[in-house]
């Protein structure tokens, strides 16, 4: 596969500043992933340019203008809705995590706001590219379930944990379309236990953090059973999410309101909720919904069957 280079109405015609090469081995994660492909720009392949003459028009806009720039290109053709989950400064470039149809990107524009590219390649063939995470798991990785709330078998053979978060639009498909069949036919049926973490995107999500509070709340009188209840209850509820909303689907659950308020308001749980994040990151986890099947990585909203073929693989060891 190429990488194609995605540009401004005003620099398309200038086909002699821009080189097509192969990128190899620097998008084999794309590669390995159908799924991203299909989804990160879809029909648009990324085609990685190199402008001459230092690379940049030589006006330098802001992050919160070449991000915009890049969101409006994206959504411009139609194949879904991207939103700028971060930006950053990265020497001539800015680097953009891009949320697009349940995965977090990272791609680069120019500080110009007019090119963006979708990896930095380094020329010398060795070195690392700036910006390069270098913690994203390659292989199954050990996920410490620690007292995370679960579902099933505790003695299952597979463990498949969630890094979710409650606002995400993603992850509210992922409960919709996904995660009730894997309950049926792998949880209930004890094959596999389901353990939920935290991962709010609170820049883009204002109430995922306090939803994720929410749950720990009713955790902490109904034990993993009313987790779940109360998990249910916000996915089912989504775009309606807020603390007084919380602090009624609570009681109708079965909680001592005054107990529960008292939780959810005073933040007990926020700096737990802010550390399983943290967490998340030192596993490669950059958005949501991310999976790991017996440490094995699925990032996004993916179909039922990606799951069976990790866990049926995994079963069958």
């Amino acid at each position: 596969m190429c990488a194609h280079r995605m540009k401004s109405k005003e620099a398309q015609s200038a086909r002699s500043d821009t080189i097509e090469i192969p990128v190899g081995k620097y998008i084999d994660g794309f590669r390995k992933n159908p799924w991203i492909v299909a989804t990160i720009v879809l029909a648009l392949a990324l085609l990685l340019v190199i402008i001459f003459k230092g690379g940049t028009s030589g006006t330098v806009v802001s992050e919160k203008t070449a991000g915009n720039n890049l969101i409006s290109f994206i959504n411009s053709r139609g194949q879904g809705t991207a939103q700028v989950v971060s930006s950053s400064k990265n020497g001539q470039f800015y680097q953009v995590i891009v949320s697009y149809n349940g995965q977090d990107i990272p791609v680069y524009v120019t500080t110009d706001g007019q090119y963006l590219v979708s990896d930095l390649v380094p020329l010398s063939g060795n070195a690392t590219a700036p910006g390069t995470s270098t913690t994203t798991p390659t292989g199954p990785v050990d996920v410490n379930v620690g007292d995370s709330p679960s579902k099933g078998n505790k003695d299952a053979k597979i463990v498949l944990v969630e890094f979710t978060d409650y606002q995400c639009p993603f992850c509210g498909r992922h409960y919709t379309d996904t995660y009730p069949q894997l309950i049926k036919d792998y949880v209930d049926t004890g094959k596999v236990l389901y353990v939920i973490k935290d991962f709010p995107l609170t820049q883009l999500h204002p109430e995922a953090q306090k939803a994720a509070e929410a749950a720990r709340c009713v955790r902490e009188q109904k034990g993993d059973t009313g987790y779940f209840a109360m998990h249910d209850k916000m996915f089912s509820n989504q775009a309606t999410l807020s603390v007084d909303n919380e602090k009624k689907w609570a009681r109708e659950l079965g909680v001592d309101g005054s107990k529960f308020d008292t939780c959810l308001d005073s933040g007990k749980y926020t700096k737990a909720v802010q550390d399983e994040e943290a967490y998340g990151q030192t596993l490669g986890v950059s958005g949501t919904p991310t999976s790991f099947v017996n440490g094995i990585i699925i990032e996004g909203a993916v179909p039922y069957s990606t799951f069976k073929q990790t866990i049926d693989a995994e079963l069958a060891k």
